[in-house]
């Protein structure tokens, strides 16, 4: 932290484009320093080995169980953990529709916010039960204090219900053959209290120290440089802001996310923020290979992940460095970059940089409004959401990357003449066409669902902000944030009405639970079947060929799937700009 503050206060004094690509390296630097470590801690925890936090969170998890009458030693089945799984996300979603369609008489409301109408709380309830914190509503103003902490809440929820599932699929991975997998419930709480819970204790006091609140008080009175007396919102953000990027949530304590200087009030902070919500997803990979004792197994899936990212980073960070061309051919120096919708704190690289991370780990929150980008990187963070399987959100990127493991497997074996097998298991027809079904499904859910929003204008009239190219693309990013479990939008999108809030609910319910279910099937599936003993004819699947070989099948997924519809949009306002 120490060498990360010196880093910031020398920031001044550098070139401001060279400072902000040094910003980078460095965030991306520290991200990939604290994750390996991670990922081993997080793979004792998977497979139950002593750690230092036992002695302060054993008394706490006994406490948890005795309460609710779990007995966390009882073994599970695949469907057992997925009933487990969706029964207490019911569960945890009427509390959260109860809390928002009355926080104007409960307590913890000193601004007398009002309550949520119907379809707006089914939204929001959804968008957080799911990790998807897609928000439709304007933070400060929207909820109370209560419903602030209600929705906190099902950010560690959401975010260790994703981590303890991915950790079943870890143990069906690593069993011979069996058909139990753990404890639902044991790795959940495991995954809140000895992942979660300390990680954002930490960040919370690092970004209460650099300025951000964290108090129960009301809005404050203050006198701007202009002497106008101003009525600023504020509570407990630091708090807030902790979690919603460690669980990779996103959603914003304020209206404009991490573009408000409460939510994110510095360089370092930004740094802090960035850090954090891509520390998880790239650590559970590492987790893997820990559980597993496959090392060369996770750096094949970190090297595919990170050329992805790469991929959609770089030119990003180019395209809003470079600015738009038809303002300079105006005569209008940009020195800085593309700066619209972008805050002068951080600069166009650094938001580019933001905005990608955002959409290839599934977080959604902002430090940049991304309706003012360049069409082409638009387009690049519609990608990042549409693949949905570079690093990926807690615990789900792993599974979404899982099914195209499982889709390159079977195609290598085809190519070759053998039978597909995974870690020594055969995959057979049952499996393929479970993986296909969720291939399949976030396409059908994204273009469907913007064909509807296209075909209905007297349903979406008033909502768009662009007539257009650009207003097609405010609704396919909409329907892809809903289905990726993202929750960032073009926010030229006026998407509080009844046909939004239900439309994009439905969308991030399917969106969340199908892929969830899908993986665990199959990694179930596999698990109870007889282990085959590794040959000279078996598929290596840790090697550097082989991640090609996934590459491939992604990009031929995605680029079948989405390229019509990227050409309908982003595409055609590049060419139409130029």
């Amino acid at each position: 932290m120490v060498i990360c503050a010196t880093y910031c206060l020398n920031l001044k004094n550098s070139n401001p484009m060279n400072t902000e690509i040094s910003g980078i390296l460095l965030m991306y630097a520290l991200v990939i320093a604290l994750a390996i470590p991670l990922g081993r801690y997080i793979g004792k925890i998977f497979n139950y080995e002593h750690t230092w936090l036992d002695i302060i969170f054993d008394p706490l998890d006994k406490l948890f169980f005795k309460l609710s009458a779990i007995d966390p030693t009882k073994e599970m089945n695949w469907k057992q953990h997925l009933i487990a799984l969706l029964t207490i996300n019911l569960v945890w979603f009427i509390m959260a529709m109860l809390v928002l369609t009355n926080m104007s008489w409960l307590p913890l409301n000193p601004d007398g916010n009002p309550s949520m109408s119907g379809d707006l709380a089914f939204n929001t309830a959804v968008s957080f039960v799911t990790n998807t914190n897609l928000q439709h509503y304007s933070g400060e103003s929207g909820l109370s204090y209560l419903g602030q902490l209600i929705l906190m809440l099902w950010q560690f929820i959401s975010a260790g219900t994703g981590i303890a599932i991915c950790a079943v699929v870890f143990v069906a991975m690593k069993e011979r053959t069996t058909n139990t997998l753990g404890n639902f419930y044991s790795f959940f709480v495991r995954s809140c209290t000895r992942i979660l819970l300390p990680i954002a204790f930490v960040v919370a006091i690092v970004l209460a120290f650099n300025g951000m609140p964290m108090t129960f008080e009301g809005k404050d009175t203050m006198v701007t440089l202009q002497g106008d007396t101003i009525q600023v919102s504020r509570g407990p953000v630091a708090g807030f802001v902790a979690i919603k990027h460690l669980g990779t949530n996103g959603g914003g304590f304020f209206g404009v996310n991490s573009a408000h200087p409460f939510e994110n009030p510095n360089y370092f902070t930004n740094i802090t923020e960035m850090v954090t919500q891509m520390l998880i997803p790239i650590a559970m990979i590492f987790a893997l290979g820990f559980v597993l004792k496959r090392k060369k197994l996770s750096w094949m899936i970190f090297g595919v992940m990170s050329i992805g990212f790469i991929l959609l980073t770089i030119p990003t960070i180019l395209f809003e460095m470079h600015g738009n061309q038809n303002i300079t051919t105006m005569g209008i120096a940009q020195e800085m970059g593309s700066m619209e919708g972008k805050e002068v704190r951080f600069g166009s690289a650094a938001s580019a940089y933001w905005s990608i991370a955002t959409t290839v780990i599934s977080t959604g929150s902002v430090n940049s409004m991304h309706d003012s980008f360049t069409p082409l990187s638009g387009m690049n963070q519609m990608l990042a959401m549409m693949i949905n399987s570079f690093y990926g959100g807690c615990g789900v990127g792993m599974l979404n990357f899982y099914i195209f493991i499982i889709l390159a497997v079977f195609i290598s074996g085809l190519m070759v003449g053998r039978t597909p097998e995974f870690l020594g298991k055969k995959i057979e027809a049952k499996e393929m066409k479970i993986a296909m079904i969720i291939a399949l499904l976030h396409p059908l859910l994204i273009l469907v669902g913007t064909a509807i929003a296209c075909s209905a204008p007297a349903v979406t009239a008033g909502t768009l902000s662009n007539p257009g190219f650009h207003g097609f693309s405010q609704m396919l990013y909409e329907f892809t944030s809903s289905s990726a479990n993202n929750g960032s939008g073009f926010e030229g999108l006026g998407d509080n009405t009844p046909f939004w809030n239900i439309a994009c609910g439905l969308v991030m319910l399917l969106g969340r639970y199908l892929p969830i279910i899908g993986p665990v099937a199959i990694a179930g599936i596999l698990a109870s079947k007889k282990y085959i003993p590794e040959s000279n004819g078996t598929l290596n699947t840790d090697t550097a060929t082989f991640g090609l070989m996934v590459f491939a099948v992604i990009a031929l997924v995605a680029a079948l799937a989405f390229f019509p519809a990227l050409t309908l949009g982003p595409i055609a306002e590049y060419f139409s700009i130029i």
